[in-house]
């Protein structure tokens, strides 16, 4: 049993729908980088103010004094992604959660990216952070759940490889484990 259940990460649940969400609607995304471990708060007072953002977790688990322990951590610790106008950044930083916000220049490569890994994490297979991106093939997925999605490859071993997707504003992503088999070279 976690420590803490899975709370929402996502608001509205279709803001990460499609790519034509993004470019219909008014507003852009924006970068929170919040004060140390706030992730979560800042997550609970967007989604009490109906405020657009994503916050993506994943399950962690640890020993502790001989126990097992579980909780759902952010994957991008110390950043949480709003979508709206400047009056929602404006709500946002009158949290006194956020340290800084970072633009971003290219809107659709970011969407691109959330869209991506919400798919990845919604797919229920085990991801890992990962900080530093090495140079990899590009590939696809040509089976299983994630049949269709493009990312990067890191091989491990003969039977297994380290699929990747990565955020590329914040230069760090997110792994899963595939079988070779899985994926086919771009």
């Amino acid at each position: 049993m976690p420590l803490l259940g899975l709370e929402p990460c996502l608001y509205p649940e279709d803001l990460l729908a499609g790519s034509d969400r993004i470019n219909s609607g008014p507003g852009r995304w924006w970068v929170l980088h919040t004060r140390p471990r706030m992730e979560k708060s800042l997550a609970r007072q967007c989604l009490g103010a109906a405020l657009s953002f994503y916050l993506p977790l994943h399950h962690k688990q640890w020993r502790a004094r001989g126990r097992t322990l579980r909780s759902y951590v952010p994957l991008f610790p110390g950043y949480v992604f709003i979508h709206g106008d400047d009056e929602t950044r404006t709500a946002a930083l009158q949290t006194n959660l956020v340290a800084q916000v970072l633009p971003v220049a290219d809107q659709a490569q970011l969407h691109d990216d959330l869209m991506r890994l919400h798919r990845l994490i919604d797919s229920d297979a085990p991801v890992t952070p990962e900080d530093r991106l090495q140079p990899g093939a590009p590939v696809r997925v040509i089976h299983g759940s994630l049949a269709g999605m493009e990312g990067k490859v890191l091989r491990r071993d003969d039977k297994h490889c380290r699929f990747f997707i990565e955020v590329r504003f914040l230069q760090r992503g997110v792994s899963a484990e595939l079988e070779n088999w899985m994926i086919e070279a771009l």
